[in-house]
């Protein structure tokens, strides 16, 4: 407990020494933070690999490119993000200065996971950075050597006290939660997720829980099925189906079951060969207790394909699952594995009673020809995102926010919302002390006459392009003059 303080504190204390407010010094925190990413490539890319078996190809592009890409945008983009950003104002505000100011929270927590754990640690604490916040960061024990990595660089590269990371278990994260931060954002599961929310509560700390849920897809029989398998095939086997945003399972009409199973082993084999198990773009789960727990999912399944497993070694085959019973095992927590169900359905109605029937998704995915369609299944559900003909792709939109809903999470991230996320967001008014007459009307006594006048100035609506701000400057001065004599 005593090592936790010491930790918040000399991060608060940092914070309120000012240093971290300058936008010059968020810039060359986050000009280090990219040196730090392409000087130790070789070092990250090794410690993924380690973790969850990813080659260098899809660990770079998986998690390094993405962190790159947040970074080049954030230095670019920081100084119109954090500019104050005038308002409109009304005829009583007129002469004023009013604008939005935004703010660093303070201390932040950043709590990391295991599946992608060097790009939801880095990119939360990018746009941390960028709003001039203090920062710790959890990274995932699970993902034991990118944890390490983690706690080695940081220090290496940014400012000690500033930006400090806490390695250990559930212990450590447990004392860690009982101090006080200004805002936690938390990437994992719902059960934790709501310890999260519980600790931040005893402080008033605001949460943004990046959680997960079953994420459905629903192929519409109007449909490009080879384009459509091939998409979701890429997005629901990557890293070995441990992605929060990957298609948990599928709705679709009976008739096209069997036509959506071959084309899905057709692709397998396109990506990984007729043997998965030596394929180097096929990961691994990532330790034996995730490997039991999804095993356990396919008991009592119908397996159209794979179902092999070694738990010498964490693999299991890409999978398929097919007329899923949506009372059974596997349609009750989220997979987050190889293993994919499919659910028929007999109409786009029936799917979007399926989905409103249960808790609301971090994402969704509607494969149609009918773009009305698509557009129909995301106006009568509710999920953190959607992507219509793709899967995962919204997530690499930085002008998109990311985040759940519901049981899925709250509050969002990505390039400026991760920036807004991290900042509070002040509302600024300056006057003069000239034109006091202007104010009598809401000063005591009150009268009948001085709420018209109110009205008038708060309710009126002008169009400025028509009438002009001199015209507008006018009908102030001769409202003072009125409440002057009327008084």
């Amino acid at each position: 407990m005593e090592k936790m303080q010491q930790i918040v504190g000399r991060a608060r204390a940092a914070f309120r020494s000012g240093r971290s407010r300058p936008l010059e010094f968020r810039i060359q925190q986050l000009k280090a933070l990219e040196r730090m990413v392409q000087e130790k490539e070789k070092e990250i890319l090794a410690a993924l690999k380690a973790d969850l078996n990813k080659c260098g190809y899809n660990a770079y592009s998986h998690e390094i490119l993405g962190v790159l890409g947040e970074l080049a945008l954030t230095i670019e983009k920081l100084p119109s993000w954090a500019a104050p950003q005038p308002v409109k104002k009304n005829l009583l505000t007129m002469r004023d200065e009013a604008y939005i100011n935004y703010e660093p929270l303070g201390v932040v927590l950043v709590i990391g996971a295991w599946n992608y754990p060097f790009v939801l640690v880095m990119q939360p604490l990018i746009g941390a950075i960028a709003a001039g916040n203090a920062v710790v960061v959890k990274p995932s024990e699970v993902s034991e050597n990118t944890a390490r990595l983690v706690a080695e660089l940081l220090p290496q590269y940014l400012d000690k006290d500033l930006y400090a990371v806490v390695t250990g278990g559930v212990p450590e994260t447990t004392e860690l939660l009982t101090q006080r931060f200004d805002h936690i954002l938390y990437t994992g599961n719902t059960a934790v997720g709501k310890i999260v929310m519980a600790a931040a509560a005893k402080h008033l700390t605001p949460v943004t829980l990046e959680l997960g849920g079953k994420s459905p897809c629903y192929i519409d029989k109007d449909c490009d099925l080879a384009v459509a398998c091939r998409r979701i095939t890429w997005g629901k086997y990557m890293n070995c189906g441990q992605t929060c945003i990957a298609p948990d399972y599928i709705l679709c009409d009976p008739s096209i079951q069997s036509k959506v199973v071959e084309n899905i082993k057709a692709t397998l084999k396109e990506f990984y060969g007729e043997d998965v198990k030596s394929s180097p773009d096929y990961e691994r789960i990532i330790n034996q207790r995730h490997f039991k727990r999804v095993k356990s999912l396919l008991e009592g399944q119908k397996i159209a394909h794979g179902g092999e497993t070694d738990e010498a070694s964490c693999f299991i085959a890409p999978t398929i699952l097919t007329d899923v019973s949506p009372d059974s095992k596997v349609m009750e927590e989220e997979i987050f594995g190889p293993v994919l169900p499919i659910v028929p359905v007999k109409s786009v109605e029936e799917a979007i009673e399926f989905i409103n029937g249960r808790e609301k998704p971090l994402a969704l995915y509607v494969f149609s020809n009918n773009k009305q369609l698509i557009k129909r299944v995301i106006s009568e559900t509710s999920s953190g995102g959607v992507t219509g003909n793709d899967v995962i792709m919204h997530f690499f939109l930085s002008t998109l926010p990311f985040g759940g809903v519901g049981h899925s999470g709250m509050g969002a991230y990505h390039g400026k919302h991760s920036f807004e996320t991290f900042s509070h967001r002040r509302a600024c008014l300056i006057k003069d002390l000239k034109m006091e007459s202007t104010n009598k009307m809401r000063y005591p006594p009150g009268s009948q006459k001085k709420v018209d006048w109110a009205k008038f100035f708060l309710l009126k609506r002008f169009n400025k392009a028509r009438i002009g701000l001199f015209v507008l400057a006018l009908l102030g001065v001769v409202a003072a003059v009125m409440i002057k004599v009327l008084n």
